[in-house]
């Protein structure tokens, strides 16, 4: 199973970027699917999960939209108003199961699969 996030780069704030990841290998259209990132520093922290409906941290609500397209197979993070705090290595994350509550979709140990990252970099 391979998670290939892209669509990461530099860009000032205010602005946006898309990012992609491709899932080869399985399918988790049953399943959860997410966004993490990890800051120079700091702990790897999700950013929003699609499962039984969507969840964003308090930080990205209303700026963030995450979506999937399961007949490509693909997770998005559309990412509005950038923030230098935004900053970070990107990764997608998955698990066959949706989990039962709302706190279980942020927590990063959950994800069984992960996939290598995609570097956001939000200059000020």
């Amino acid at each position: 199973v391979q998670l290939q996030a892209s669509g990461g780069g530099l860009v000032q704030t205010g602005g946006s970027l898309r990012l992609t990841c491709v899932v080869s290998g399985h399918t988790f259209s049953r399943g959860t699917m997410a966004w993490l990132r990890q800051a120079p520093g700091k702990d790897r922290e999700v950013v929003a999960a699609d499962g039984r409906g969507t969840y964003y941290r308090d930080s990205v609500k209303g700026r963030f939209t995450i979506s999937r397209d399961n007949a490509k197979n693909t997770l998005y993070l559309q990412m509005n108003s950038l923030k230098p705090e935004d900053t970070a290595v990107y990764y997608c994350a998955a698990d066959d199961r949706t989990f039962s509550t709302r706190s279980h979709f942020f927590q990063a140990e959950r994800y069984y699969y992960r996939g290598q990252g995609t570097l956001v970099t939000v200059s000020s």
